[in-house]
């Protein structure tokens, strides 16, 4: 098209594209949509259109015209158009991440093609970029960034219940009862002590004599004060929960025996206090004993680094008889001022916050767990979630079993309404309503199952960068082997080359008699701080030849299912402290599948190590049974002048015994080992011969004997091992 040399330059047109058309009656409101809708359309651009109109001048030698065409635009354009243009090449276009990709699949979700986006990951330091390789939401995230576009991996999963920051002023609030754990070595009184504080007795109804879990009580003293114990177990296989108890407690009373002294798991109880930095008071528990030595308790707990007031430290020690009542009211005097001291002090117009001291199944209730309520007031009605669990508050209840509305902060109390049994240690927050708790509870469920395909994507990438090494040498192996053929059909080689080996030729499978054999168990238990425990425990037993494999474990008595499982994985039933159902014994019975019931610690851990010990390969040992000097060679005729050496010999310890094996010394060193052939008394043949007995001895496949050999008549024993 031609522009009018003599148009008017208040209107002009362009005819043949039908671009634009300017007049000077149009209002400055219409331009500037008409460059918003041409801006807006992808398929046509402002600059597209202006090169085809330049190429059409072009051709009709028309120049001029175009320069002064595209001169008359520009000045024209608003500046709200050009910063419009700017944002349109700004805005970032949403990727949705899933938690795992592969590098193929992630540039067909950002539009590139393959080949540049490995060298875009190799520039960015990734060192692995085939095509399979499995990256996680972060490292996806992040790369599509690079590309200016804004990845989505879950909106929703950033919803989390998270405890309250802590006031800068405590002195606002109103007191608390100050939490208290009894800690100690096992059997050294800590229960008898609370019984005595409690005026009741749970140590007679201790399996054993000993605490196996975790219990929170509510003691009113004679001063109209309340104290918050906390009793932990005192036996090895409980370290959790004693660290545990350090952890939620404002005071530690450490109980020592005075006859007994400081054990290991009193010095453990030790670094847990400090750990926390939890104030400990010194219990000297015992002293009505007649060989209770108090002096020789305060020596070793200051050698462990325990400073007790009376040299000038800071902690308080006092002498008390749990079984007749003497010391307890020092010993609860101690508690107070040391509470008066810290002045412990808690929010209770806010929601309630916590930690599960213990959790279990009851009959008749669900799951039943043991919050302690440190902020807030939990109310009957509330939600909570604890860990992967939340609960509706149906029935709380005190340690006396008595039935309450609300807990303040420092009060134990008995949950019933839980959806799931949850974790002792868990931490409780309170929340809004039941939505929000369902969809933290599946947020925290999401966020577990995507560290373990985390660390599954870790190991199957790892997999199958070893697999391309493996590929890498037998390539190599491959290319060498032609080369060294073409070397040798030129004469280069004198010697055709060794074909290679296949690859699977290289990978080393294990015998049955070198892999680690393991004993397959499932757990029940009474409760969730118990069973805790023993699978540490179980962790920990066994050597490189044989461990222990808890397939499964929870919280409740021996059912069918159990039994089953324990069949398909072809193990044993583990119980600590539960019954066993009728249907689930008959069941276990037709199944084959052992059932294990214990309610003492150390006794469940010495069968399960027993249970190892005869896993375990005997140990071949050899005992000599009898020895016997050779004192002279004679030459024996056995038929048609054939001659056989037989030794001449005298049983000097022991027995010789002919069906044994034997060994043929000759100075301090065996030169022979094997059977006997014949052992003959008098051309008798006797099938031993005892000590001082002399006797006539030949060898099966052997007759360089000499006068003055030994021989040991040998047995090897197959003697069990133990763990």
């Amino acid at each position: 098209m031609v522009l009018p040399v003599e148009s008017s330059p208040d209107s002009w047109e362009s005819e043949e594209t039908g671009f634009m058309n300017f007049k000077e009656e149009d209002s400055t409101e219409r331009t500037r949509q008409k460059f918003r809708s041409r801006k807006d359309n992808d398929a046509f651009s402002l600059e597209p259109q202006k090169q085809k109109v330049s190429r059409q001048k072009f051709k009709s030698n028309e120049v001029n015209d175009s320069e002064e065409f595209e001169g008359s635009i520009e000045p024209e354009r608003p500046k709200k158009v050009q910063q419009i243009s700017e944002v349109i090449k700004k805005i970032q276009r949403d990727v949705f991440i899933p938690e795992a990709i592969t590098v193929s699949n992630l540039a067909k979700i950002i539009c590139v093609r393959l080949a540049p986006f490995e060298r875009k990951l190799r520039s960015l330091g990734i060192e692995y970029t085939t095509h399979d390789h499995l990256l996680n939401s972060e490292e996806a995230s992040l790369i599509a960034m690079e590309y200016d576009l804004n990845p989505i991996v879950d909106s929703i999963a950033a919803i989390d219940l998270f405890p309250k920051a802590m006031p800068k002023d405590m002195s606002i609030y109103p007191l608390r009862p100050p939490i208290v754990t009894i800690m100690g070595h096992v059997d050294h009184g800590k229960t008898t002590l609370l019984d005595a504080l409690r005026k009741t007795s749970v140590a007679a109804g201790e399996v054993g004599g000993i605490t196996q879990h975790i219990g929170a009580f509510s003691v009113s003293l004679p001063s109209q004060k309340t104290i918050t114990f906390l009793d932990t177990p005192g036996h090895a296989a409980f370290s959790a929960m004693r660290a545990r108890g350090a952890h939620v407690t404002d005071i530690v009373v450490l109980v020592v025996a005075a006859d007994d002294g400081v054990m290991p798991q009193t010095l453990e109880a030790i670094k847990h206090a400090k750990d926390a930095g939890v104030p400990i008071i010194v219990a000297i528990n015992k002293i009505d004993k007649h060989d209770a030595n108090s002096r020789k308790v305060r020596d070793s707990l200051m050698r462990h680094g325990i400073e007790l007031e009376e040299v000038g430290g800071d902690t308080q020690c006092v002498e008390i008889s749990a079984l007749t009542g003497k010391g307890l009211g020092e010993l609860e005097e101690a508690i107070i001022t040391l509470a008066e001291l810290n002045d412990y002090r808690a929010e209770v117009d806010i929601e309630a916050e916590g930690v599960i001291i213990e959790s279990q199944i009851e009959k008749g209730k669900g799951n039943v767990a043991t919050v302690l309520v440190k902020r807030g007031t939990l109310k009957q009605g509330d939600i909570i979630v604890a860990g992967t669990s939340w609960c509706k508050v149906r029935i709380m209840s005190d340690d006396k079993g008595q039935s309450l509305k609300q807990a303040p902060p420092g009060t134990p109390v008995k949950v019933v309404g839980w959806r799931e049994t949850p974790n002792t240690g868990d931490e409780v927050l309170q929340a809004t309503d039941e939505e929000l708790a369902k969809t933290t509870v599946a947020n925290r469920l999401r966020k577990i199952e995507r560290e373990k395909q985390i660390k599954d994507l870790e190991i199957i990438n790892e997999k199958r960068r070893q697999r391309k090494k493996e590929l890498e040498v037998d390539q190599a192996a491959i290319r060498s082997f032609k080369r060294k053929v073409w070397m040798f059909h030129r004469g280069m080689l004198k010697e055709y080359p060794t074909t290679p080996s296949p690859p699977s030729s290289n990978k080393v499978v294990k015998s049955d008699d070198d892999q680690i054999k393991e004993f397959r168990v499932v757990v029940k238990g009474d409760v969730s701080g118990s069973i805790e425990a023993i699978v540490d425990s179980l962790d920990s037993i066994g050597n490189e030849e044989v461990h222990v494999n808890v397939v499964d474990f929870g919280v409740g008595d021996i059912s069918e299912s159990d039994v089953q499982m324990a069949a398909a994985a072809q193990g044993a039933i583990l119980g600590f402290n539960v019954k066993v159902d009728k249907r689930a014994s008959s069941l276990a019975q037709a199944e084959h599948v052992e059932i294990m019931c214990y309610n003492i610690i150390y006794k469940l851990l010495d069968g399960i190590k027993d249970k190892l010990s005869n896993m375990l390969p005997p140990v071949l040992e050899t005992v000599v049974s009898g020895e016997a000097t050779i004192l002279q060679v004679f030459q024996i005729n056995v038929k048609n002048r054939e001659f056989k050496p037989v030794a001449g010999c005298r049983i000097t310890n022991g027995t010789i015994v002919k069906n044994q094996k034997v060994r043929i010394i000759r100075n301090h060193k065996r030169i022979w080992e094997g059977s006997l052939e014949s052992l003959k008394h008098l051309k008798q043949d006797v099938t031993e011969a005892k000590k001082g007995l002399e006797c006539g001895i030949s060898f099966d496949g052997f007759t360089d004997f000499k006068e003055g050999d030994l021989i040991h008549s040998v047995v090897v024993k197959e003697v069990p091992r133990t763990l």
